[in-house]
C-alpha cells in the first residue's frame, strides 16, 4: 500500500517544521556515525524538552494510515515520551500520551495515558503504535480518522517518522512475532526501502497494541495463581509429613489418637505480620520481574 513518510533529520534546517520547547540547547541534529546519517537528538527532562509538529496550532498533519512508526533509539535509565494528537469521526479530538513515566493505563473521556515499560532501549526500534486499535479500545468503540498532530520529547535519538497501511512484521520477541503470530489472511507491510536502516545496524520492529500493555498483567495473575498452588501443596505436604508421634518417652509410628478438643486454628499476630510481608514482597518482584522479562522465583513459605 502506499506508505506516507513525512519526518527526517535530513536536508539543511530539518527542525524548521518542528515547535521547540524548553531548553534549546537540549534539542538538536547530530550526524550518527552508526547510522551514517543525521539524527534529532533530545536529552534532559522529558516533561519540558520536545518538539511537536506542525509548528503552528491552527495546522494539522491530516495522516489517514493505521499504523505510525517512529525510528528512535532510547537509551538506558532515561525517560522517554510521546504525545499523539487524533481526531475521530465523530469530529472529537483525542490525546494519546505514552511514556515510559506512566506505571499503568488511564484514561479519560479525552485523554488516556499509556505505559511505555516494554520498548526496547539502547537499539535502533521501529516503534509501530496502531492507531486504529488504540482509538477503538481505549475511546469505547470510537472510529480513528486522522493523526493531526506529534509530540517527541527526551530521551531519544528520532531519524525519520512514517506511516504504514498495513502492521510489520514484529522483531521484538524472540519468535519473531511479538508473541502473537500473524493469520494466514494477515497482510503484512515492509517498511519503505528510503526508511529503512543499513543491515549492518542492530534493529527490531516493534508493534504497540494494548494487548502488549496488558500482557505483564496477565503474567501477574498467573503468578499469583501458581503461587496458591504452592502454598496449598506446602500445606498439603506439612500435615501428611509426619505421621508418628510420642508416647510414654518412645516414637510411635501413625498419627496420634483423636482427640475431642479442637484443634488451636488461631495464627498469632506476628505469624500473619509477617506472611504479609512475604506476599507483599513477593508480589512486588514478581510484577517487576515479569516487566522485565523474567519469571519471578517461587517463594519460600514461612
Amino acid at each position: 500500500g502506499f506508505k506516507t513518510h513525512f519526518i527526517c533529520a535530513q536536508g539543511k534546517n530539518p527542525g524548521a517544521k518542528w515547535k521547540i520547547f524548553g531548553n534549546p540547547s537540549a534539542i538538536s541534529k547530530e550526524y550518527d556515525k552508526e547510522l551514517k546519517g543525521f539524527v534529532f537528538v533530545l536529552e534532559g527532562n522529558s516533561l519540558i524538552n520536545k518538539m511537536k509538529l506542525p509548528k503552528e496550532t491552527r495546522q494539522t498533519l491530516g495522516l489517514m494510515q493505521q499504523f505510525l512508526t517512529l525510528q528512535i533509539f532510547v537509551p538506558l535509565g532515561k525517560d522517554f515520551s510521546t504525545e499523539l494528537l487524533i481526531t475521530d469521526f465523530g469530529n472529537i479530538k483525542r490525546r494519546l500520551y505514552l511514556s515510559t513515566v506512566h506505571k499503568e493505563l488511564s484514561v479519560s473521556p479525552l485523554h488516556a495515558k499509556i505505559p511505555l515499560f516494554m520498548i526496547k532501549r539502547k537499539i535502533w526500534c521501529n516503534m509501530c503504535i496502531d492507531l486504529v486499535a488504540f482509538t477503538r479500545e481505549i475511546f469505547r468503540g470510537a472510529v480513528f480518522r486522522s493523526l493531526d498532530g506529534i509530540i517527541i520529547s527526551a530521551n531519544c535519538k528520532l531519524r525519520k517518522i512514517f506511516t504504514l497501511k498495513s502492521k510489520p512484521q514484529d522483531t521484538a520477541e524472540g519468535d519473531g512475532t511479538g508473541g502473537f503470530p500473524s493469520t494466514p489472511c494477515e497482510c503484512l507491510d515492509v517498511i519503505p526501502q528510503t526508511c529503512q536502516l543499513n543491515s549492518d545496524v542492530p534493529q527490531v520492529t516493534q508493534l504497540l497494541n494494548l494487548t502488549k500493555i496488558h500482557k505483564p498483567e496477565i503474567k501477574f495473575f498467573l503468578c499469583y495463581y501458581l503461587f496458591i498452588l504452592r502454598v496449598q501443596g506446602n500445606i498439603f505436604s506439612s500435615k501428611t509429613q509426619d505421621v508418628s508421634h510420642i508416647a510414654f518417652g518412645s516414637k510411635i509410628l501413625g498419627p496420634p489418637p483423636s482427640s475431642n478438643r479442637r484443634p488451636n486454628t488461631k495464627v498469632s499476630r506476628k505469624t500473619l505480620i509477617s506472611r504479609g510481608v512475604t506476599l507483599n514482597v513477593y508480589f512486588r518482584g514478581c510484577l517487576q520481574r515479569t516487566v522485565v522479562g523474567h519469571e519471578p522465583p517461587v517463594p519460600e513459605i514461612l
